[in-house]
């Protein structure tokens, strides 16, 4: 082996015992950081969002590798060890704004930016060496997504997004039927999308409300006579 070879084999002029040790401390640190970003990355899975299982895992590992980056390659001289890790925090900010989109009068994706943002601390805990803290933190992120999400809809205290699908034979008479039961529940009819398949027509449409208006506007439709099937479906973009 050249003695350039021989340079670069040992870049921060550690003795071998002190790379296996750091290594080893590493690897240790990256792993853990893969588990509780792939933790909450599932629940996110689960929900069908965009960043998913692999998306929140390598943003935990990487944020966990900077982080332990920031020490090595500040050296031991430099007292300035967190300027890498510092950076991640901007970083993250631009990765969670892409997420955050606006369509149709309203605002979605915040919840799944705020997540990223709070994965990569995850992350940087993990790669310092706060397991304990770490896991604390991810453990409060799953009931703040579920549990949080759930006493929220079932308290009727924030409205989520539903599409509904009517069917029938007549569409011009599902059009008036749906409307009818929106202005008796002092909602407004928006994006309707209409198609037919055979003698089977569709009318689609999409609303944000509580729980309890969802089920009063399901039941108001059902009761109508020209709708002879109705289904409910999550909406992809409710964060």
């Amino acid at each position: 082996m050249s003695v350039v070879a021989v340079h670069f084999a040992q870049p921060f002029n550690f003795t071998w015992i002190q790379q296996v040790v750091v290594l080893n401390g590493a690897i240790g640190r990256l792993l853990m950081a893969c588990l509780l970003g792939g933790v909450v990355g599932l629940e996110r899975e689960i929900n069908h969002k965009d960043a998913g299982v692999r998306t929140n895992l390598l943003i935990c590992m990487g944020s966990a590798f900077f982080t332990l980056l920031s020490a090595v390659l500040a050296g031991d001289s430099n007292p300035d060890k967190g300027r890498v890790a510092a950076n991640i925090v901007q970083g993250i900010g631009f990765l969670g704004a892409g997420l955050i989109l606006h369509n149709r009068s309203r605002v979605s994706g915040l919840t799944s930016a705020a997540s990223v943002f709070v994965v990569a601390s995850i992350g940087m805990a993990c790669g310092a060496g706060l397991y304990a803290a770490a896991g604390v933190a991810a453990v409060i992120v799953i009931l703040a997504l579920e549990g949080v999400g759930f006493l929220e809809r079932r308290a009727n205290l924030k409205g989520y997004s539903l599409i509904y699908e009517a069917r029938g034979i007549d569409q011009t008479l599902m059009l008036q039927s749906i409307l009818d039961a929106m202005d008796k529940t002092r909602e407004r009819l928006a994006d309707v999308q209409r198609d037919a398949i055979g003698e089977v027509q569709r009318v689609s449409f999409s609303l944000i409300a509580t729980k309890r208006q969802h089920q009063a506007l399901s039941d108001k439709l059902l009761s109508e006579p020209a709708i002879r099937a109705l289904f409910t479906f999550r909406d992809p973009e409710e964060d």
